[in-house]
């Protein structure tokens, strides 16, 4: 039997062996060097070991002609790498980093084997993310000493790391693993055990929810990236980054989850089961989602789904004046945008007063612009002038496109509605930019429902490049097709998606949300470890408490209570403690209190 931890100090850890060198464990492998440890590089194959060492010699290279590192810097690091086909290379090791394949039977006959090994002191790390850091223990000789250590990939640039420890491990190997992460540049978040820890806990079932709303064929591949990318500030859309995590990856991280929580949004789509068993994993094997070039290559190809880019097969409508109905900041803001790109605007409100206060707001939008240097002087005053205020709808009487940001409540947008069909003219499209309700039920309180399309901007609108574009059953196509033209006229991204709940980009974002609420409360982890954890793992602009407080909680509440509504699926249940906090009148930045406690201004 292991001596006890207590009963041993350990030793600094200077020595790493590093099992498993594909591209997560050669990240891992390199980071370690450059920090100054001496690593131990492990592969059954040596064909990937040889792949490993190129790999570490061609990314010091470009350090040195970027001028990070010196040319002898660079020798020291390769020096300090040494790759071996036997787990015995592992013998003298302080720390062992198994990065195996996500296999229990793998890892388990790694670490019992590692037992014969290493000194009693050394201390065992899985890299994996979906497995049973607890069960890995148990089986080892020395549970006290085995842990988790979840880097992201690539790990030389990714700054997280989960730190993950079980009812087992020793607080003095967590302190240890802990300090070489933070010696390594790194920012260690301790977590416990559980499937998918904070970053992937909450990334995955995002993925798996992107998956699953294309295999339904609600929206093409190329639009749900983009709206992810464009909407939400992501890096990747989830589509792609399945085919870089590995499409087989993901269906045994989702596996592991479902088995662990049984909440339906973890349950694989069978889609992931279909293109892993094809042998279509993504990247790695040239194709996916998505056809790549090659195996192992990042360059996406034309393949049989790709986008023609040809023009409308439908001629669209002429549009050269826009009304805006509203003068909240969302209405200010698409004014903004279709006056700068030439077009003629109504800007209408409830009073003369309100549209005034509107166009005024406009005006210090477009200052800050000339200040910063973004448009001249000439060009701001020629903007502000194409903008017309009106204290009533009956200014929408000549306009192409009538397009309303009112309140999110579907009677008010409804009766809008109805008062447009009065005075607009016939053939002038009717446009909605609501984010949650039915645009249905905005055209049926017409006599013209074929006129009538969602077009759904993010706030702030001058900003934001997405638009959703959303067809109801009864939109004419060549009122979808001018939309579409519009949007790119005015500088915008269109997405197409149906007229469902959430569309595409609330629909992927909110149960995510939801999903890190419930982190919080049942005590897994904090709200700075999750904020962290997706901003340094996920590489999200914002964590999502930070987004939750800026956006609102009430918003946010409502979203998911329509989500829920038109799904019915459990998961999809706002977390109580959502609830409470918006009873409680703590909705975010607007009000002090959120989340977090902010200054009042």
């Amino acid at each position: 039997m292991a001596t006890p931890l207590s009963d041993t100090p350990l030793s600094p850890l200077k020595t790493v062996a590093v099992i498993g060198l594909g591209t997560m464990g050669t990240g891992i492998a390199e980071v370690l060097a450059r920090a100054g440890r001496e690593v131990v590089g492990i592969d059954v194959s040596e064909a990937q070991a040889a792949k490993a060492v190129a790999a570490l010699e061609s990314s010091t290279s470009r350090a040195v002609e970027r001028g990070r590192i010196t040319e002898r810097e660079r020798g020291d690091v390769l020096a300090r790498f040494r790759t071996f086909t036997d787990l015995r290379a592992a013998a003298d090791a302080d720390l062992v980093i198994e990065v195996t394949p996500e296999s229990y039977e793998i890892k388990l006959r790694v670490f019992r084997e590692l037992d014969s090994i290493v000194r009693p002191e050394t201390v065992l790390a899985t890299g994996t993310n979906a497995l049973s850091v607890t069960r890995l223990a148990a089986d080892s000789a020395r549970p006290e000493r085995v842990l988790g250590l979840h880097f992201f990939n690539p790990a030389p640039a990714m700054k997280l790391v989960e730190i993950v420890s079980c009812v087992l491990t020793a607080p003095q190997a967590v302190a240890a693993v802990t300090d070489l992460a933070i010696e390594l540049g790194k920012e260690p978040v301790a977590v416990g055990d559980r499937p998918g820890f904070v970053a992937d806990g909450l990334l995955f079932g995002y993925l798996n929810q992107a998956a699953a709303m294309y295999e339904a064929k609600y929206a093409s591949r190329e639009d749900i990236d983009a709206a992810m990318r464009l909407g939400c500030g992501l890096p990747m859309g989830p589509l792609a980054l399945l085919d870089l995590i590995g499409v087989d990856t993901a269906r045994t991280v989702l596996e592991a989850m479902y088995a662990a929580s049984h909440d339906r949004l973890h349950a694989p789509a069978p889609i992931l089961k279909q293109l892993s068993e094809a042998g279509l994993t993504g990247r790695k094997s040239g194709r996916g989602f998505y056809t790549y070039e090659e195996p192992g290559s990042a360059t996406v190809v034309r393949d049989v789904l790709t986008p023609l880019s040809d023009g409308p097969a439908v001629p669209g409508r002429t549009v050269r004046s826009v009304g805006v109905a509203g003068s909240g900041t969302m209405a200010s803001g698409i004014a903004e945008v279709f006056a700068k790109a030439g077009y003629g605007v109504v800007l209408a409100a409830r009073s003369e007063e309100k549209a005034q206060a509107a166009k005024a707001r406009i005006g210090k939008s477009l200052s800050r612009s000339v200040d910063k240097g973004r448009m001249t002087v000439e060009a701001a005053a020629e903007t502000l002038d194409r903008i017309t205020p009106a204290g009533s709808y009956d200014a929408f009487a000549d306009v192409d496109l009538a397009l309303e940001a009112v309140a999110e409540d579907l009677e008010v947008k409804r009766q809008l509605f109805a008062t447009f069909d009065k005075v607009c003219k016939p053939g002038a499209i009717l446009a909605t930019t609501t984010s949650s309700l039915p645009v249905v039920a905005c055209a049926r309180a017409t006599s013209r429902p074929q006129d009538v399309i969602g077009m759904h901007f993010f706030n702030p609108a001058p900003a934001m490049k997405l638009v959703e574009v959303v067809r109801t059953v009864l939109t004419a196509d060549d009122v979808h097709a001018t939309v579409r033209e519009l949007c790119t006229a005015v500088r915008k991204h269109p997405v197409d998606c149906g007229d469902r709940a959430g569309f595409i980009v609330n629909a992927l974002l909110f149960p995510y949300l939801n999903n890190a609420v419930k982190m919080v409360q049942e005590h897994y982890a904090s709200l700075d470890e999750i904020d962290a954890a997706m901003r340094l793992g996920g590489g999200y602009p914002m964590g999502p408490f930070e987004l939750l407080d800026v956006v609102g909680l009430d918003v946010s509440l409502a979203i998911e209570r329509v989500l829920h509504r038109e799904f019915r699926d459990p998961g999809l249940a706002p977390a109580p403690l959502l609830e409470h906090l918006v009873a409680a009148g703590c909705l975010g930045r607007k009000t002090g209190r959120g989340f977090r406690e902010y200054a009042k201004r």
